[in-house]
Parts: C-alpha cells; sequence; structure tokens
C-alpha cells in the first residue's frame, strides 16, 4: 500500500474512532506491502492454520527445505503424502496443499487474474479449495494483495482485541464488529484498522501481525 494511502487510512480513522487514534499514537505509521508469490504465501497460509507463529514458522522451514525453496504445484502432487507428514504436515493440510495445487494445475484456480478481481470474486475463488475457508482468504488479502478494506471478522485477535479496546464483556461475534465498525467509521480503510488493532495486542504475544 503506498505511504500516502496509509497516512490517509490513518488520518480517516484517527478522525473517527478515538480508540483507534490513541492505539495509532502509541504505535506509529505501519506498512502494508503486496507480495507476488501467492502459490507459496498459500502454502503458507495453509501449513499455519490452527497453530502459533512459532510452530508454523518451524513447520513451514521444514516443508520449504523440503523443496529446496521453490515448491511447485506439480512437485506436491508427486510428493508422498507420508514425506509431507514427515516434516510437520496433518493429514487434513497434506490434503489441502494437495488440492490447491490441483486446481492450479487443472486451470480451476487461476491465481494471475487476482489483482484485477474485487475481494468478493478472489474469497469465492480461494475457497474453492479444501482448508481454505473465509479466515485465509482474509489474511491473504490483508497480507498478501494488501488490499486496504477488509474486515476479518472471524479472526480471534480481531474479536480479543476488540473486547479489551472497546470494554466489552464478552468477545464480539460478526455482527458486533460489523456495528462498530460502521459506528467509528473505519471504511474504506478497515484492513488498517485490523492492523492496528492486533498491534495493540503485541505487548502479549498475541498479535497475528507478521
Amino acid at each position: 500500500m503506498p505511504k500516502s494511502e496509509i497516512a490517509l487510512a490513518v488520518k480517516h480513522l484517527s478522525k473517527n474512532d478515538k480508540v483507534l487514534s490513541t492505539i495509532i499514537k502509541n504505535f506509529g505509521i505501519i506498512n502494508l506491502a503486496s507480495h507476488k508469490k501467492y502459490y507459496d504465501l498459500l502454502l503458507g497460509s495453509i501449513i499455519g492454520q490452527q497453530l502459533s507463529i512459532y510452530a508454523a514458522a518451524s513447520i513451514e522451514k521444514r516443508f520449504l527445505n523440503l523443496f529446496k525453496n521453490k515448491p511447485r504445484p506439480e512437485i506436491i502432487l508427486q510428493t508422498d503424502d507420508a514425506v509431507l507428514r514427515s516434516v510437520g504436515l496433518s493429514n487434513a493440510k497434506v490434503k489441502y496443499v494437495k488440492d490447491l495445487s490441483q486446481k492450479i494445475i487443472s486451470g480451476e484456480l487461476k491465481l494471475k487474474g487476482f489483482s484485477k478481481m474485487s475481494d468478493d470474486e478472489i474469497i469465492t475463488e480461494l475457497t474453492k479449495v479444501k482448508g481454505i475457508g473465509i479466515w485465509t482468504s482474509h489474511m491473504f488479502l490483508i497480507f498478501t494483495l494488501a488490499r486496504f478494506n477488509v474486515l476479518p471478522v472471524g479472526d480471534l485477535g480481531i474479536r480479543k482485541s476488540i473486547m479489551v479496546n472497546y470494554g466489552l464483556k464478552k468477545m464480539p461475534d460478526e455482527k458486533k464488529i460489523h456495528s462498530i465498525a460502521k459506528k467509528y467509521n473505519w471504511h474504506p480503510y478497515c484492513s488498517v484498522a485490523s492492523l492496528y488493532l492486533w498491534r495493540s495486542l503485541d505487548t502479549n504475544g498475541e498479535s497475528q501481525l507478521k
């Protein structure tokens, strides 16, 4: 995301939301950069599901070493399931990385067109793959494509941060998160709001921000 866009987002959020304004003052300007290796990053997203950042990084490193840092759909499909499990993938994740690879080879999933597609269109495409749901799609939109108006309502870190920072008695559901985003006028910068909400959890080592 260009620095000028970040600056606009920070100004907009600071003006409309006192809670975010305080968080922004505490942590300063952050950045959100796009990345091009879509396939590699989707593999990493699948590998890291339901794991701590440290466990995910360890398994992903072993996985990449297995393929000399150049995982390719054809090679992964040819790799025995037991070999993939040996680097730390669960049975389910073996199926997921192979389904992703198969759909890319068959042309059912075309990653090259993502830059021209809307967020909703990308989510529809990604969720065709076994093991890729709304949460993973949201993370991809934010951290890979740097889309700036994504609200990851299913993320545990976002829910906890909102509960703590907005003085709620329990963690908010999807409806409540949308209500807060609307009340404090986060649009069209929900991704940036989310980045700061994650960052506010950093003191407890719980941030999802990478």
